[in-house]
């Protein structure tokens, strides 16, 4: 094997084993860019040269000379941790040595109601409709972007989010206000799909088990995006012309801009609108059970953050300063 960690076979190897395993086009992207930083950082030496001890070096570094949150060094700890032991079949010893990155204990953006209607009036289109559901159904940025037909029941009020966060699905709601505007959508995604298929395109790419499955479903209506981006691309592998998924920097743009006419002073992300979907439902009475549930949230510790934000103060207590 050559000594060259950049060469395509061991990335190959990796992707290989990430697409076998089912897991995201972003876990994916993810892991090659840290195993390729750390090989880089210990000059280029093939990873079966290196160990713990190289591992903890690297990791200690992201840590003290670069400041990389927690969240950060643990994604790299995990890729680096798969290479070893999904690709080069070595199970490395743990790590005592590590310096850990400071995890950051903040608390959620979250937007009034008021605050959320004025942000929806200053934005339109697609742009309006997704950031509708986003907070209607309590998504996270990609998985509204990743909306495909078939994962829409009207007549149940649900949404199925396929391959959440951990490769997870679950049903969330649909709101009865985003509704009407949806079916719009899809009438509008079919008309696009026809006169695609018209031109020779009309495809969207699955991932290599669901082509095997569904030779030819990534023509069928069902499998096309609710929110599909404006330009046809075509594959070069197989010349397929398709279209992906509107891009997600497209509605964080969008959302940071609206939020900037609505003159809101917070620092309002597209994540503002799930966390503001958690908290509004708590305020209304729901159990933090089902919230959580909603949400996709594998540790009900994670749902029980908006138990600090809710309108009535931290853990929803009211100040005595209010009573006199």
């Amino acid at each position: 094997m050559s000594n060259d960690p950049a060469e395509p076979k061991l990335l190959d190897r990796v992707s290989a084993k990430i697409k076998l395993k089912h897991y995201s086009v972003r876990t994916e992207q993810v892991y090659c860019k840290w195993i390729t930083r750390f090989l880089q950082f210990h000059g280029l030496r093939h990873p079966t040269t290196l160990g713990a001890d190289e591992v903890t070096e690297f990791l200690s570094w992201l840590a003290t000379d670069r400041k990389v949150a927690a969240s950060t060094q643990n994604q790299a700890l995990a890729a680096i941790l798969f290479m070893y032991r999904e690709v080069l079949d070595t199970d490395l010893p743990w790590m005592d040595g590590i310096v850990r990155a400071k995890r950051a204990q903040n608390l959620p953006v979250v937007l009034s109601r008021g605050e959320v209607s004025d942000l929806l009036a200053q934005l339109t289109g697609l742009h309006h409709l997704m950031s509708l559901v986003m907070y209607g159904s309590g998504l996270r940025l990609l998985e509204c972007c990743q909306l495909r037909v078939k994962d829409l029941d009207f007549d149940r009020l649900q949404i199925t989010i396929r391959k959440g966060k951990g490769a997870k699905d679950r049903v969330t709601l649909m709101s009865t206000g985003a509704r009407s505007q949806l079916e719009a959508q899809v009438r509008r995604v079919m008309a696009q799909h026809r006169h695609d298929l018209k031109k020779g395109a009309g495809w969207v790419l699955l991932d290599e088990s669901l082509t095997r499955k569904y030779p030819t479903g990534g023509k069928d209506i069902a499998w096309q995006w609710v929110f599909p981006g404006t330009r046809i691309l075509t594959e070069k592998a197989s010349g397929l012309r398709f279209r992906h998924h509107l891009h997600e920097s497209v509605l964080q743009r969008a959302v940071k801009d609206g939020s900037r006419r609505a003159g809101i002073v917070k620092r309002v992300t597209t994540h503002a609108l799930r966390h503001s979907f958690a908290t509004h439902l708590l305020e209304d009475g729901y159990d933090i059970r089902t919230i959580q549930k909603l949400l996709g949230h594998k540790d009900v510790r994670t749902t029980m953050i908006y138990t600090h934000v809710l309108d009535k103060g931290p853990m929803g207590v009211r100040s005595p300063a209010d009573r006199l």
